[in-house]
């Protein structure tokens, strides 16, 4: 159970001393604007480009660096050599994406030219859809923990969680909650869903899932699926080219350099990139701590509540520009830039109290296992509440 520095350590945060049961946030959005210093809300365009140029300078010099290991004479430590940077440079590489995730949100420049090319660019050097993106994660910010209209990581119900469960074999119910099969499902998650979710919106929700595959792909440009209005072509169409681009230029780097070379310099970074992303993403709005709603008794408040702030150190706030650490702020206010992220976290979180959800003391994988084996579903805690939590999975 995560616990709140000002909350007893045997007391959860989401049981009020006073009534011994969880209460939905009562402060009020004008109440978190209130609190944030005014100089939040004004990115600054030049320390957003500095931060840009910081984190390609750290691409190029890990690149530049790791052209020295084929000289390396040692096998084991060429292949450790190897490793070290596929994981520095995923790093980097994740780092990048928060920063274009920053400019899907407007967030780091007053300019929406700057933000919309600079996160194309940065987007599309890594291999998403940037405007396509941007257009289905303003979804997921417009309905965060709606069960029924969010599209990112949405529980199942247990009723629903049962019924697939009914359709495995008896085999695979022997075995799938086994350590080393949850261990072998997480990393081929952890590999290809990410590139699966843009091209095919599988974990699209059921007002989606009866149109056809293409159609639920950000790539799809008709204008007609559940993702994009005939109004977005325009842009999900210059995500495409952005795309082509990028895919051009990794395609003339296999013809000049080899398709084994790239793979080295870019594709396995690229997938640590992924596992990042999902990794990030998962914790930020899974745990048995944090509500969900059905839409008769959801509110834009209560789902930016039902967010978890967690800590990763140096990697998180100097790398990942601290998308970890401020996420509940983030999404009571998404156009303040990463800069000035901490500093309105500390304001909002003195208005939210005890209704603030954080784990700043679990380390970062381990609460990513834990809540991969243990979050599968959720349940309705007080009957007709028609408010959802995590049942643990034991």
């Amino acid at each position: 159970m995560i616990m709140d520095s000002e909350v007893p350590a045997d007391k959860a945060e989401r049981i009020p001393e006073d009534t011994g049961k969880w209460e939905p946030p009562n402060y009020t959005m004008k109440e978190i604007y209130d609190a944030i210093p005014p100089h939040c809300f004004r990115p600054n365009t030049l320390l957003s480009l500095g931060y840009m140029l910081r984190d390609f300078a750290f691409v190029a010099t890990l690149a530049l660096a790791a052209t020295q290991i084929p000289s390396i004479p040692f096998p084991h430590l060429r292949h450790l050599a190897w490793f070290t940077y596929f994981f520095l440079q995923g790093l980097v590489f994740t780092g990048l994406w928060e920063l274009a995730h920053e400019c899907g949100h407007g967030a780091l420049s007053k300019s929406k030219a700057f933000n919309h090319t600079a996160g194309l660019i940065i987007h599309s050097f890594l291999l998403v859809p940037f405007h396509s993106w941007r257009i289905t994660h303003s979804q997921h910010h417009k309905s965060t923990n709606n069960l029924d209209r969010d599209i990112a990581f949405v529980p199942k119900l247990k009723e629903d969680f049962d019924n697939e469960r009914a359709t495995h074999s008896k085999a695979w119910e022997l075995v799938e909650d086994t350590p080393i099969v949850a261990l072998t499902t997480l990393f081929f998650h952890q590999l290809i869903a990410w590139p699966i979710y843009m091209a095919i919106n599988n974990f699209a929700i059921e007002r989606m899932a009866a149109a056809p595959w293409w159609k639920r792909s950000h790539f799809y440009i008709g204008g007609d699926g559940p993702n994009f209005k005939p109004e977005n072509t325009k842009d999900v169409l210059i995500s495409d080219i952005g795309i082509t681009l990028a895919a051009t230029g990794l395609w003339l780097a296999v013809r000049w350099f080899g398709a084994w070379n790239v793979m080295l310099f870019y594709g396995f970074p690229y997938l640590w990139t992924n596992h990042w992303i999902l990794t990030i993403t998962f914790l930020q709005h899974t745990d048995v701590s944090i509500p969900y709603y059905p839409t008769k008794t959801w509110s834009f408040l209560r789902g930016a509540a039902s967010t978890v702030d967690r800590d990763f150190g140096f990697i998180g706030r100097q790398i990942f520009h601290g998308a970890i650490e401020t996420h509940v702020m983030h999404h009571h206010s998404s156009r303040i830039p990463f800069y000035y992220a901490a500093e309105a976290s500390d304001a909002v979180k003195r208005v939210m109290g005890k209704h603030y959800q954080s784990d700043m003391k679990t380390p970062y994988l381990w609460a990513f296992w834990k809540n991969y084996t243990q979050c599968k579903f959720v349940v309705e805690t007080e009957e007709s509440s028609n408010i959802y939590f995590f049942s643990k999975n034991e």
